[in-house]
């Protein structure tokens, strides 16, 4: 069976679902499934959370450094200025997530809308 040996209007939305489904909970499931069984300093853990780690990295640099759409308008210093700012916050708010994303994101705002009106 194939995304279009089936002809009709629903059959590729229905597709999309089934096969997004079975590629990424399947791996859900194996992670709840092993993940209480592996210590957290284990070395496949700490092998898991570096590659997630350097994967979350090298897609950060390649927004700054290649950028698309509206991103691909403001200088490369402002990109890297704003991720700069951003991961001190991080550091400074005690490594909190959602503060170093959001002041990250009203320094590149400001800097965009500044950009703009001068």
């Amino acid at each position: 069976m194939t995304f279009s040996s089936i002809d009709t209007w629903w059959w590729p939305y229905l597709f999309i679902l089934i096969a997004g489904w079975l590629a990424t909970d399947s791996w859900r499931f194996l992670g709840v499934y092993l993940g209480g069984r592996l210590s957290e300093k284990s070395d496949l853990l700490v092998l898991v959370r570096c590659v997630a780690t350097a994967l979350v990295a090298a897609v950060i640099a390649n927004l700054i450094v290649f950028p698309a759409g509206p991103l691909a308008e403001t200088t490369i210093r402002l990109r890297v200025f704003s991720a700069a700012i951003g991961f001190a916050a991080f550091l400074w708010f005690g490594k909190n997530v959602l503060v170093g994303i959001v002041v990250t994101e009203v320094v590149l705002l400001s800097g965009m809308v500044l950009a703009t009106y001068s």
